[in-house]
C-alpha cells in the first residue's frame, strides 16, 4: 500500500506544482526601490510653486499643436511599438510574442509602483483643478486617478532604457523617444511638468531594478533571440 499511497500523493501535487510553475515570477521582487523615499512629494496644492507648475503646465498645454495632440491621443496606451520609429518600420506588434509579454508584465509591475505614489501624494491632474483652461485633455481620468507621478513618464523611460538593452545602436534615439513620451503628456493637458521630471527618476531607477533580476534577464534573452529569428531588419 506504501507504493501506491506515495504514487497517488505525486499524481495529486503535480496539478499544484503545474499551477505554481505557472505564476509568472515579479521581476521586481528583489527591487530596493521605495518610491516614497526615492521621489520628493509633489508641490503643496495652492502653493506658488503648485501654481508656478500648474502656468507651466498650461503654457504648454495651450501652445501644443494639433499633431503633437494627436501623437498624446495615440500614446494614451502606451506600447513599446511606439518606439519603432527609433527602431524601425518592422518593429510592429503580433510579430514578436516573447518581447510583448515581457513588456506586459514590466507595464504591470511599473503600474504597481507608480500606483503606490499617486495614492500617497494624491495631486489632482491639471484639467481638475482648473478644468476652464485645459477643457481639451487627451483623456479624463477619474478625479481620483491622480497626477504625481506621471505612469507614461515612469514607462517610456523604463522601456526606452529596456529596448536599449536590446538595440544598444539606437540608445540615444530610444531614450530622446522616451523623454518624449512624458513630455506629450504635458502637451495633452493631462500632466503638470514636475509629474514627468519624478516619472523619470522613477523610470530610471526601476529599469536598473528590470535589469538586475535574474528572471526578467532570462526573459530578455528569449527575447534577444526572437528578434534575431527575425530575419534582417
Amino acid at each position: 500500500m506504501r507504493p501506491f499511497l506515495f504514487l497517488l500523493a505525486l499524481v495529486l501535487a503535480l496539478p499544484l506544482r503545474a499551477a505554481a510553475a505557472s505564476v509568472p515570477v515579479s521581476y521586481l521582487a528583489d527591487s530596493r526601490t521605495d518610491i516614497l523615499t526615492l521621489l520628493a512629494p509633489p508641490p503643496t496644492a495652492g502653493s506658488a510653486e503648485d501654481k508656478a507648475d500648474l502656468e507651466s503646465a498650461y503654457a504648454v498645454a495651450s501652445t501644443a499643436t494639433p499633431a503633437q495632440v494627436a501623437q498624446a491621443k495615440d500614446q494614451v496606451k502606451l506600447t513599446p511599438f511606439h518606439f519603432a520609429p527609433a527602431i524601425g518600420p518592422w518593429f510592429q506588434a503580433g510579430k514578436f510574442p516573447k518581447l510583448e509579454a515581457l513588456f506586459k508584465e514590466v507595464e504591470k509591475e511599473s503600474k504597481a509602483v507608480t500606483s503606490k505614489g499617486k495614492k500617497q501624494w494624491q495631486r489632482p491632474r491639471p484639467y481638475i483643478v482648473d478644468p476652464a483652461r485645459f477643457p481639451h485633455a487627451v483623456e479624463h481620468e477619474k478625479p481620483t486617478d491622480y497626477s504625481y507621478p506621471s505612469g507614461h513618464s515612469t514607462r517610456g523611460t523604463v522601456y526606452a532604457l529596456l529596448l536599449a538593452e536590446l538595440f544598444p545602436e539606437k540608445r540615444a534615439a530610444l531614450i530622446a523617444q522616451g523623454r518624449e513620451v512624458g513630455w506629450l503628456r504635458v502637451q495633452g493637458a493631462v500632466h503638470y511638468p514636475t509629474d514627468i521630471y519624478a516619472g523619470r527618476v522613477l523610470g530610471q531607477a526601476l529599469a536598473r531594478d528590470f535589469l538586475a533580476s535574474p528572471s526578467f534577464q532570462n526573459d530578455l534573452a528569449a527575447v534577444r533571440t526572437e528578434l534575431a529569428a527575425a530575419g534582417p531588419h
